[in-house]
């Protein structure tokens, strides 16, 4: 296709006159089709775009495996969907071909915009909306309309996240959505939404690892306490462009209706369990020794024979019971001693104050 034709195409697109109703005579949304477009390389090629390595760019064009990946997401006729980095739009035509009730993309990368401005054109009247900005500046908590939220043990709304994350904010997103999981704000303040995502296939193999898995690790116990996890599909790293030098994996979350290790703050999970993995190769009670300073040493053993676990285990040996039991026994000294919860053992100090007054009291 030339780039004339493509030109020509895109301005079509933007000039089509559509339907207004989305919506037949007994309420239900009707099926739209969107115009002929340009390819995304052509387009890509028009507006001269082309991935950049520090934002780990990588542009999934193949339709086929595209529309796999909406339909592992549940996403159908009526839903309200967010894409993460939609980029030039591929996997955003195939959401508009399943006829979402809305459509919001949210994309940080200012050049995809007059792409996505086309798709947007050739929607339904007010079905997509663009975001350009950084996901992880967005709590999403007002977003959707109120009508939408349900009762956290109830069904999963009808509102559904997919993405094809880049690779260099892909872990620090999805920890940022367990948070919010957890204390059910953001986009979970609507109920327990669905997560369809890919990740570097070594992090989805990471989140999904089940116990004496080699790839089990802090990861694996943080999503699999909150999530049911998933990995829907492997797609070999030359299905993009350009090709990444690993494959990717597509793993989707459905929110536990309550987390396997419950009652406790997420940022004391998340701190036990880091420790927890720092020495993964090594005896438990020499990693989660770094708990606690030299003054309270004595709680490592202490905790172990409270929770009944063999401190002579490895990390990727106890599954997420076991590790609850210990991280309440922890979470009950952190109340006993006021501050622990905040001792780093990595933090080059003395012994916080809070210790020595907790020791002569």
């Amino acid at each position: 296709m030339s780039l004339q034709t493509s030109k020509t195409l895109v301005e079509a697109g933007k000039q089509l006159i559509k339907r207004p109703e989305v919506k037949n005579e007994v309420g239900e949304f009707v099926k739209h089709r969107l115009p002929p477009l340009p390819s995304l390389k052509d387009l890509l090629h028009l507006y001269k775009v082309k991935a950049k390595k520090h934002l780990s760019q990588n542009f999934l064009l193949n339709k086929r495996i595209c529309n796999k990946l909406v339909a592992y997401s549940g996403i159908s006729n009526g839903s309200t969907v967010v894409e993460i980095g939609p980029g030039p739009g591929n996997i955003t035509r195939c959401i508009l071909e399943k006829n979402p009730r809305e459509l919001f993309v949210i994309e940080k990368d200012r050049r995809f915009l007059p792409m996505l401005e086309m798709l947007a054109d050739a929607a339904s009247p007010g079905q997509m909306k663009i975001i350009i900005g950084d996901v992880m500046d967005y709590s999403l908590e007002n977003l959707f309309p109120q009508e939408l939220k349900v009762d956290w043990h109830s069904l999963s709304p009808p509102i559904h996240f997919i993405g094809n994350l880049p690779f260099n904010v892909s872990t620090a997103l999805i920890i940022r959505w367990l948070r919010q999981m957890h204390n059910k704000t953001g986009p979970f303040s609507y109920g327990r939404v669905n997560l369809t995502l890919t990740f570097q296939l070594e992090v989805a193999e990471r989140i999904v690892a089940p116990v004496m898995h080699l790839q089990r690790s802090r990861l694996s116990v943080m999503c699999q306490n909150l999530a049911k996890v998933r990995l829907c599909d492997k797609i070999k790293g030359a299905s993009f462009v350009p090709s990444p030098d690993v494959d990717v994996g597509v793993v989707k979350f459905r929110p536990r209706r309550e987390p396997i290790i419950n009652d406790v703050p997420f940022d004391i999970v998340e701190k036990f369990v880091r420790t927890m993995f720092h020495l993964r190769r090594a005896y438990l009670v020499k990693g989660l020794r770094n708990l606690y300073p030299r003054e309270l040493n004595h709680l490592t053993d202490a905790m172990f024979e409270e929770a009944d676990i063999d401190p002579t285990h490895r990390s990727v040996m106890l599954d997420i019971e076991e590790i609850g039991r210990l991280v309440k026994v922890y979470w009950k000294f952190c109340q006993q001693h006021p501050g622990l919860e905040n001792y780093d053992f990595r933090a080059k100090m003395k012994t916080p104050k809070f210790v020595t007054k907790s020791l002569s009291d």
